[in-house]
Formats: structure tokens, sequence, C-alpha cells
């Protein structure tokens, strides 16, 4: 069965003080659903994914319930999604089941988070959450400490080198820089990025991605249930999840199963990607990436990367939207934010930052943590089925 994204929409990411989540959700939705030009009426099902609003706003159970509401959605069946900062690529997969299954046509999948409150230490308490607190509880070990470790020991390992790091976050940076939706639009020089302030070494501040708010939609829909747009088509070719599990180090990591499984059902390798957003919370784990998903052999990252292949204008740019270090990682929003993106690249509409008449497009987004691994690893790939001109 063939399923098309029909249209996706953003909240520009960032600190909204004033903003509510109803707020950054209906911008992201109907954005999306004008992007379709379809209307609330014409959508069967909706797929909402939050990871803290529990925590940080107080909303529980019907958070997607709540922020459908608002823009006239009811009736339909609204499932919620929380899945750590998988959330909105799980409900991306699971509306494309659902489609494949025959129970809705057209559906609506939105990811909304709001990072930012009074008390700071409540976020940071939420995120902390995300790992499994048996085992880190009490101990303040965050997501930017277990990046910090992975990147020591590929450092010490002569597969990567701190030069490596400070490179791709000035390239995350200066792609950032041209996306109107990003966070941080701001170039940095290296020296600036060695500069900022230690996080965990070898993280500095301008490695790491930031407190953020943010929503992101995406509109699918069966090949067939709604007229044809002359737009360009955008097929899901792809839409696979792990979970984390122990390990010892010597079995493939969580992203190369997902990865691995996402190929197969696709029926293409790594070496057909043309473009890719990748899980890059510290602007550094990009270079993880690149191995995990079979863009380069190990060690070979760093090389890569100096190639200027993963560059927007190279042979097969890696986060042209800055990813989440500089687009921002509003935590539930990130997936459905990557698929907005490649979608836009994949048409040719992404303005000031598009890349080279790309063809597939891969997502990767992971959440959470448990002891080893991450909890969950999601990848989808896209493909656009017209030819470019």
């Amino acid at each position: 069965m063939n399923i098309d994204i029909l249209g996706v929409g953003m909240h520009p990411f960032g600190r909204y003080a004033s903003s509510s989540l109803k707020d950054l959700n209906r911008v992201a939705c109907v954005s999306a659903l004008v992007d379709a030009g379809l209307a609330v009426r014409d959508i069967d099902a909706v797929y909402a994914a939050n990871a803290m609003a529990g925590l940080l706003q107080g909303q529980e159970m019907i958070r997607g319930q709540s922020v459908m509401r608002e823009i006239g959605i009811e009736r339909v069946p609204v499932t919620n999604v929380e899945n750590a900062c998988a959330s909105g690529s799980t409900a991306l997969r699971q509306a494309i089941l659902a489609i494949r299954a025959g129970s809705a046509e057209v559906v609506l999948v939105a990811g909304v988070e709001k990072m930012f409150v009074a008390d700071r230490s409540r976020t940071l308490a939420a995120l902390e959450s995300a790992g499994d607190l048996d085992v880190v509880s009490g101990i303040g070990l965050q997501f930017t400490a277990v990046y910090g470790m992975r990147l020591r020991r590929l450092i010490a390992a002569g597969r990567l080198t701190v030069d490596d790091l400070v490179a791709v976050s000035v390239k995350s940076h200066a792609n950032g820089e041209r996306n109107p939706y990003a966070q941080h639009r701001k170039s940095v020089s290296p020296e600036e990025v060695l500069g900022s302030r230690p996080i965990a070494d070898p993280l500095t501040l301008l490695m790491c991605s930031s407190i953020c708010d943010g929503a992101a939609a995406v509109v699918l829909a069966r090949r067939g249930a709604v007229p044809a747009s002359e737009r360009p088509a955008v097929r899901i070719r792809a839409a696979q999840a792990a979970t984390g599990y122990t390990t010892t180090g010597s079995e493939p990591s969580l992203t190369e199963l997902c990865a691995a499984a996402a190929y197969e059902e696709a029926g293409f390798g790594p070496e057909d990607v043309n473009v890719a957003e990748v899980h890059d919370a510290m602007a550094p784990a990009e270079l993880i990436a690149y191995e995990q998903l079979g863009f380069c052999n190990p060690g070979d990252a760093g090389a890569l990367l100096d190639s200027g292949a993963t560059q927007i204008d190279g042979s097969r740019p890696v986060n042209p939207s800055g990813g989440l270090s500089s687009r921002g990682h509003a935590v539930g929003a990130t997936g459905l934010a990557q698929v907005a993106e490649l979608t836009w690249q994949l048409r040719g509409e992404a303005t000031g930052r598009q890349t080279q008449q790309p063809r597939i497009g891969l997502a990767h987004n992971n959440g959470g943590w448990l002891e080893g691994e991450s909890a969950v690893s999601c990848v989808h790939l896209l493909e656009r089925t017209d030819p470019w001109d």
C-alpha cells in the first residue's frame, strides 16, 4: 500500500513564554492542513505526541484531545503517544500502521512540547525521567553526560578527534542559520565552540541542544484517498522502530538494528540515501549516526565530515535543518520536525538550505536511555516519486 505525505507544518522552535501547548499545536496543525489542501473534517484519526506536559503543564491522560479540540477536531479517534525524544516519530509510525491496517485513510500526526517553564529545574528533572530511574535516579546523570562518555571512548580509540566534534557543531549552526524554523539561527566559529562553557567533557555549550518550545505536524493518506496534488509526491518507504536492550557493547547498536530493518523494508541501502535528518541532541552525535546508519565504515566518520559530503551542497547532506542542536529539540515534536524538513527537501521547497535534488530521505530519531543504550529508535525512509525537472 502506498502512503503519501500530503502536508507538513511547524511552529518555529524557540522560547515562547506567552504561548500555550494549544497555541503551538494550532500553528503546526493548521499549517500542515493548509499545506495538504484539507480541512479538519477530512481527518479520520489523530496521533498526538508529547513527552512532558504531564510533568511540566500538569496535563495528563488527554493531552491530544485537549489540543485537538482547540482546532475543531472532535469525534474522530485521538491516540496519545509518549515515547521520550522519539514520541513524534513513534506517533508517525503508528499512523502509518493504522492506514496500512485499513482503519483510517487520512491521518493527522502532531507533536508538541513546551519545555520553558518558570522553574528550569523542573524541566531538567523531567528530562532525567527519560532514563531508567533505577539506574540514574539521584546521581544527576543527564543525556549530556551519556553522550560525553560515548564520545570520550571514541576519541580514546582514535575513531574521532576533538576537531571533528567542533567541525560538526560549526556545520550544524551554519545550517540552522538558514532555517527560519530553527531555535538557534547564528553561525559560530570553531573558536567559539571550543571556548563556550564546558558541559560534559568533551562537550561544550555550543555542541548541545537546549531547552525548547515547538510543534510539528504531518498529514498522511493512503494514495488515492484524496485527489492528487500538483506538488511532487512524497511516499513513505519504510517505518521501523526498536526498543533498547541490555548490551555488552559487542552487539550492533539499537540504531544499526533499526536502520537495517528500514533498509530491508524499503528495498535499498544506505548508499541510496540522498539526504538525512539524524538524532543529534549533542551535535557530535551526528558523527556516531554516520557509522550506525551505514553512511561510512567504523572509524571513518571524521573523514566523511572532512570530505564535505554531509554539507548542504554535498553528495549526502545530513541535518540541513541544523539538527536538534541548532534547529532545536522540542522533545515531543522532534521526530515530526525531521520529517517536515525532509518533505520540504524532497519537494524542493527548503528555501535557503535546499539540497541537490534528493530522491530518498532518511529520518533517524532516538529517545530515552536504558543501561548502555537508547530506550527507543525510529527510522523512516521517504521517497520523492516524481522526477526532478
